[in-house]
């Protein structure tokens, strides 16, 4: 009969302290209740409750749950059919709240989550909500946030994973998307081709003015060019001159000069015999020794003035 008491009485104490011991996982929370009432909340590790007097009345997860929102039809501005879903993630933040803020806070989330979407999209045309999915996240974020702060619970993001619009919608956006293709075709080509006509204008320019600059630096060369050998030319002339008013100063120069004039005399007269086929010779042979003396005059006035 001890025996058996003794069984009991171990079995109880095995009982009692298997219910008072509770060991709560990493990132969990336990809401304990005594008598029906909320007393606290066990974090991570090891903890002590009283037996049949306290219970784990809600075990919570605090990490960050993702939860699928049922896909829904949405109505446009411009009364077009939407069909919407996406994904939204949380964390609870106070179990406390999670546990008495609301009957089912996860169906609460999905519910204004659904709602908010329809009011998001209703506020937006067609392809507004294409282009500002960005925007529609974030305001659904904000309002679920806000409301779901009395249940103890922080919305982290909202992500919408489809929009699909209804078939004929499809066809008409993909009609309009390939003719705005086409156009974009149309106009680079016009593009490219007016621009092949520019580079090849510019081109022409170009080769002009360097064919323009190429022949009037020919110009300026041949000018430079004359103008060198003129200049070339008066200098021997010059040279020429200066030797010959030396050489008749020389002993035997006037003489020299004299006979010169008159062999050039001699050969003036012969030349316009030969031209008019005609033998011209002077009346008077003074007029040779006139012409002679005025030669022999003038050239001694040119020695006279040139530069020594």
């Amino acid at each position: 009969m001890d025996q058996i008491v003794y069984i009991v009485i171990a079995v109880i104490a095995i009982i009692f302290i298997t219910r008072a011991i509770k060991i709560v996982p990493q990132q969990h929370a336990w809401v304990v209740e005594r008598l029906g009432r909320y007393d606290r909340t066990l974090t991570p590790g090891l903890s002590i409750v009283v037996p049949f007097v306290d219970r784990v009345a809600y075990k919570h997860s605090l990490k960050e749950v993702p939860l699928d929102v049922p896909s829904q039809v949405c109505i446009t501005k411009d009364n077009t059919q939407l069909q919407v879903d996406g994904i939204l993630f949380f964390q609870i933040t106070d179990p406390m709240r999670a546990s008495y803020g609301s009957s089912d806070f996860m169906i609460a989330i999905t519910q204004l989550a659904q709602t908010t979407l329809r009011s998001m999209v209703g506020k937006m045309e067609l392809d507004k909500t294409f282009e500002e999915r960005d925007a529609i996240n974030a305001q659904v974020v904000n309002a679920l946030d806000e409301a779901a702060s009395n249940w103890g619970v922080k919305v982290l993001r909202y992500e919408i994973k489809d929009l699909t619009p209804p078939a004929e919608i499809l066809r008409a956006m993909q009609a309009q998307i390939t003719a705005e293709r086409e156009k974009r075709a149309l106009i680079a080509a016009s593009e490219g081709r007016r621009q092949e006509q520019i580079n090849i204008a510019t081109g022409e320019r170009e080769a002009f003015i360097a064919r323009s600059e190429g022949e009037k630096q020919a110009e300026i060369n041949n000018a430079q060019g004359e103008a060198s050998a003129i200049l070339a030319v008066a200098e021997a002339s010059a040279e020429a001159i200066r030797k010959i008013a030396a050489a008749i100063q020389s002993p035997g120069g006037e003489q020299a000069v004299q006979l010169k004039v008159a062999e050039k005399a001699v050969e003036a007269y012969a030349q316009l015999a030969q031209k008019n086929n005609t033998m011209i010779v002077p009346g008077n042979m003074t007029e040779v020794s006139a012409l002679i003396a005025s030669a022999m005059a003038v050239m001694k006035q040119s020695g006279t003035n040139s530069p020594r």
